[in-house]
């Protein structure tokens, strides 16, 4: 199975994730963890110019372009190995990422970042999705209680930019039934009951 995280920055998936990782791993199940950009050495040389707050020029068609070589080269030597083997992989963010932030965010043409997507994932398509979904000004005030000096390039985007990408992703949940919008206000545990719920649900029945 192939589940994904997304949200806005702040959003709260990391803790999400590791306590989807705990609760998998406790059953006996097999599971990897990894995040984009990352999760193998060429990716995380990519992922180190994505995000170096000193890379300011960089343009809207270099960032897409470099997430999806990162994300070809993560899907062909890691996931679709994993998840030959049986392995439950679990993603910190992956193409949907792509569209809310690159398309929706940066506001690049919709029809090109898909097709861009499609050709970096190829069959690596998520099993189910989770979109951790928190307002603007919550991600914020998170981000203010992070410190500034540890942001990086994207996480020093306006409000305006999240809303749009905020936007996009409650777009691509009207489209796309493997999507679960969970409320990331709610309290960490009752946000994870209703994940483990949503898993059980969607067939993984003994989680």
């Amino acid at each position: 199975m192939f589940i994904t995280f997304e949200g806005i920055d702040f959003s709260g998936k990391s803790t999400q994730i590791q306590l989807l990782k705990e609760h998998l791993t406790a059953k006996g199940r097999d599971v990897l963890v990894i995040r984009e950009p990352g999760g193998g050495e060429i990716e995380e040389k990519i992922r180190t110019i994505l995000l170096d707050k000193k890379n300011l020029e960089m343009t809207s068609e270099t960032e897409i372009l470099l997430f999806s070589a990162s994300r070809a080269q993560l899907v062909r030597k890691t996931i679709l190995p994993s998840l030959e083997r049986g392995t439950i992989v679990i993603s910190d963010r992956f193409h949907d990422s792509t569209t809310a932030y690159q398309g929706y965010g940066r506001q690049l043409p919709l029809e090109m970042v898909k097709k861009i997507s499609e050709f970096a994932i190829q069959e690596a398509v998520p099993d189910i999705t989770f979109f951790i979904d928190i307002p603007v000004a919550e991600a914020r005030k998170r981000k203010l209680a992070h410190g500034q000096e540890s942001l990086d390039r994207i996480e020093n985007m306006n409000d305006d930019f999240y809303s749009r990408v905020r936007n996009g992703y409650l777009e691509i949940a009207k489209s796309e039934s493997r999507f679960r919008v969970v409320n990331g206000c709610e309290k960490k545990d009752e946000v994870h009951a209703m994940i483990v719920n949503e898993l059980q649900k969607a067939g993984l029945h003994d989680v």
